[in-house]
């Protein structure tokens, strides 16, 4: 790691639409991410992963990065940003090029990617993300280092992760506005995937779900990379706006009962227990008891929103290729994933392994911020700290060291001769 890396102070902020978190952290000699403080709060000023009150918005974030700064005694100019929302989508961009059966070089994948990333649409939206999915060699498809091997035709699928340009103007005036600089803007479920993805889960791949307050994001991985990316509009918040709905009590009581009692799974006892619906501190009757219900007809209706959220679930991963292996083991992550029983219950839905993703490879994360909701916090620090290759970060150097075909093999007998004298 360089010297320059080592020690550096990092701040990152994840923009939810139901809770805003932040943390400040240092990259160590190893390059290890130690996070010195960390804090969150209601997300005022989102909705479904936009910005709908920019006075609002920029206030939260001020204030869980001001408060992050205090428990970590270090201030912080620039932040890393993750969203869910601003209409996240990705596309698969192929590319290839001429070879003549010669040895590929490095300065050969490096003008290909080039070519890829002009290929890849502006007018279909903002990229955030462009990575090489995969290499293909004549008839060899899945080619992970064509470097050093011979082909007649080298090809490369790139994956790139689209935004709508207006709403990331937005998210990027809301932290402007909150007097901080924007290191970076980062895909929710790609920042997710550095804190809790294993490299053996990443290899065989697999497929995260952020089960998020109103946004669900689905990223596919495979050999180690991503290859898709889905966004739907329905989160945990819907199915406590179901919950009000269904016994007639406010968001709050509605949200207290989902966390507190519900579950994704049903139990003999559930038609013998009782739940007091409890009144709020904000609105004045705290403790108070303002009915019961049962706890069975709770669990039906979390039941039902279930349903039909792991049926989208299923639908989306077929569409992305999910069904050919890439997604036969799904890493739940997200406030969402919170509730209980869920992993087991989307386990027997959609019958594939299914489990909990917790922030991992940081130090220092306190046990309040240990749960799959903040694992796209801890993976914002790690892609700071570690960012990976992205096609957006290419310089044309194979202008000067070589490129593709013919005029490629004269340049790089001109560099050749021009390093011999």
């Amino acid at each position: 790691m360089p010297a320059s890396t080592a020690g550096r102070i990092i701040g990152a902020v994840n923009l939810g639409s139901f809770r805003v978190s932040a943390l400040v952290a240092q990259i160590g000699e190893d390059g290890e991410v130690t996070v010195l403080g960390a804090h969150h709060r209601k997300a005022d000023g989102f909705r479904r992963g936009y910005v709908v009150d920019m006075n609002a918005a920029s206030a939260a974030v001020r204030h869980v990065i001001d408060k992050a700064e205090q428990i970590a005694e270090r201030n912080v100019r620039a932040v890393w940003v993750g969203c869910s929302g601003a209409g996240l989508r990705s596309e698969i961009v192929p590319a290839d090029c001429e070879i003549g059966g010669r040895r590929v070089e490095p300065e050969d994948v490096e003008t290909l990617l080039l070519l890829a990333r002009d290929q890849i649409g502006r007018d279909r939206g903002l990229l955030l993300h462009a990575q090489p999915a995969l290499y293909t060699m004549d008839d060899a498809q899945g080619v992970l280092d064509p470097v050093g091997m011979h082909a007649e035709r080298l090809g490369v699928h790139v994956h790139a992760v689209l935004a709508d340009h207006a709403p990331i103007k937005n998210i990027r005036e809301v932290v402007q506005n909150a007097h901080y600089d924007v290191a970076g803007l980062v895909a929710s479920p790609i920042a997710a995937a550095q804190a809790c993805l294993t490299e053996e889960e990443l290899d065989l791949g697999c497929a995260l779900v952020e089960f998020g307050g109103e946004v669900t994001t689905i990223a596919l991985f495979s050999r180690g990379r991503p290859v898709g990316l889905q966004t739907l509009p329905w989160g945990s918040a819907d199915m406590t706006e179901a919950i009000a709905s269904q016994f007639g009590i406010r968001r709050g009581q509605a949200e207290r009962l989902k966390c507190v009692h519900g579950s994704a799974l049903a139990s003999l006892t559930d038609q013998k227990e009782m739940l007091p619906i409890v009144g709020l501190e904000a609105e004045g009757d705290a403790g108070e008891e303002a009915g019961q219900i049962a706890r069975v007809d709770l669990i039906g209706v979390i039941g039902q929103e279930l349903a039909g959220f792991t049926a989208d679930i299923g639908a989306a991963l077929k569409g992305l290729g999910g069904n050919a292996g890439a997604g036969r083991q799904i890493v739940l992550t997200g406030g969402g994933a919170e509730l209980a029983g869920i992993a087991d219950y989307m386990q027997g839905a959609l019958g594939r392994p299914v489990r909990l993703g917790r922030p991992g490879f940081v130090r220092g994360m306190a046990e309040a911020h240990s749960g799959p909701g903040f694992a796209t916090l801890a993976g914002l620090a790690l892609h700071a700290a570690n960012p990976p290759l992205d096609l957006r970060q290419l310089r044309a150097s194979s202008d000067r060291s070589g490129g593709v075909g013919a005029l490629g093999k004269v340049r790089r007998i001109w560099q050749m001769m021009k390093d011999g004298f």
